[in-house]
């Protein structure tokens, strides 16, 4: 693994993930209560013995870089090894941003290329899973292969949003295709039990879809980039133009975890799963492999009249009497008197606010930090620093879908009120 490089995509704008990405950039975007999710693929890297890291993003990259250097110092505890963000930046020779997947990697690739590494593996910073790299590669090795796709066994129906791969029996790609439909999508059935799976769960998903994760031999992906340089992402077009030049294509198989928290719609249902009972389907209790993340050497949390079921609590939190069902709550987070959380997602905050601090913000007709006494949220996430006051209620009364309120500090996706980062909820509101 000393002969591989990672390289994480951290994602473009974060369109999809918006509000949550209007002052960070997609891979900074909080989980789990105390991770972000660019945790989740260096912890695999590390766990697989992978210590040479690049991360890519191009949008709000000020608290990715913060959280990067103050929670991977790898020359100190994992060996000489590295976690750097490269920023998307203008220059003479590039005057455009990061146009897609490719033309990130191609406008860094004079440093990749000054590693005397043998493959690089590509990620994706927006991703929930748990993976040995090692295997990745090592399967990427045995079968002589020039790039290795990472590949998802799915159904019909979650096959309609993903590139999907045909295959031999063996494993190596014989097509490619994006999003397929109908006959097209029939088309691009693979028997997934010579692949590994039982012949059960081959018959329920017959489609192997990409990851968006790959292992490149490193004159492969120098040489796809550089002789076409008008394509500028992995999965639409520099995959299809190696399989179309006779390049050895290989997938692996990984039938486990795996979820796309791209949409607010998706990020909200994987973090409220892991509540779930007895055994959630990611977890991060396994000391095996641990996710690591920063440490903040947080006082345990006070609950002191709370009821609390089916819910994860961030150290340094304070819940008084409330309750609070089916719930993630970040670090540091404060909940007042007579609050009813349920089904939320509550990011907690940067800093502590004393009592006092309190009562004199109070005095002057401002709200304090968290959710103020009286107040009811049920489906809701509230992002970072968020100023609930009392007796407001934001329970999607409405049943809106979609709805764009900056003025009030508010959002709703996919259902979901979402309130914004640093955003104030006036007492008595209903949402």
């Amino acid at each position: 693994m000393k002969r591989v490089l990672a390289i994480i995509l951290g994602g473009g704008a974060g369109t999809r993930l918006y509000p949550l990405t209007k002052m960070r950039a997609k891979p900074a975007v909080p989980l789990a209560g105390k991770y972000r999710l660019i945790d989740i693929p260096i912890s695999n890297c590390i766990n697989s013995e992978i210590n040479k890291i690049y991360v890519l993003t191009q949008f709000n990259s000020a608290s990715l870089n913060r959280h990067l250097t103050m929670s991977y110092n790898l020359s100190a505890g994992f060996g000489q090894g590295f976690v750097e963000v490269l920023a998307a930046q203008q220059t003479p020779d590039s005057p455009s941003w990061f146009e897609g997947t490719a033309d990130a990697v191609r406008k860094y690739q004079w440093l990749f290329q000054e590693w005397d590494v043998d493959h690089y593996l590509i990620l994706s910073g927006d991703q929930l899973y748990r993976m040995d790299y090692s295997k990745f590669v090592q399967h990427h090795i045995d079968c002589g292969a020039d790039l290795t796709v990472g590949a998802l066994p799915v159904d019909g129906a979650q096959a309609e949003g993903f590139g999907l791969m045909r295959t031999s029996s063996d494993g190596r790609i014989l097509e490619f295709s994006e999003k397929p439909t109908g006959a097209a999508l029939e088309a691009m059935r693979v028997n997934t039990e010579s692949l590994g799976l039982s012949a059960e769960e081959a018959v329920k998903r017959p489609f192997l879809a990409s990851m968006g994760i790959y292992v490149f031999n490193r004159n492969t992906l120098f040489n796809l980039l550089g002789s076409h340089p008008e394509s500028t992402d992995f999965g639409k077009e520099i995959i299809p133009t190696s399989l179309g030049e006779g390049d050895h294509l290989q997938t692996f198989l990984f039938d486990d975890y795996w979820e796309d928290i791209g949409t607010i719609g998706a990020f909200y249902e994987a973090n409220l799963a892991l509540t779930d009972q007895p055994n959630p389907a990611f977890s991060f209790y396994d000391e095996k492999f641990p996710i690591y993340t920063r440490p903040r050497y947080l006082p345990p949390s006070k609950l002191q009249d709370a009821q609390v079921t089916q819910s994860i609590i961030g150290e340094g939190s304070l819940l008084k009497a409330c309750s609070v069902h089916h719930c993630v709550l970040g670090v540091r987070s404060r909940v007042e008197d007579e609050v009813v959380l349920q089904d939320t997602l509550v990011m907690g905050a940067d800093f502590f606010e004393s009592s006092e601090e309190r009562l004199v913000l109070r005095e002057r007709g401002g709200t304090p930090i968290g959710v103020g006494r009286g107040t009811t949220v049920k489906g809701a996430i509230l992002d970072k620093n968020v100023r609930i006051g009392r007796d407001v209620t934001i329970v999607n009364k409405d049943r809106v879908e979609e709805a764009d309120r900056p003025e009030l500090n508010f959002y709703i996706r996919n259902g979901i009120v979402v309130v914004v980062k640093n955003g104030t909820i006036a007492d008595g509101t209903v949402i």
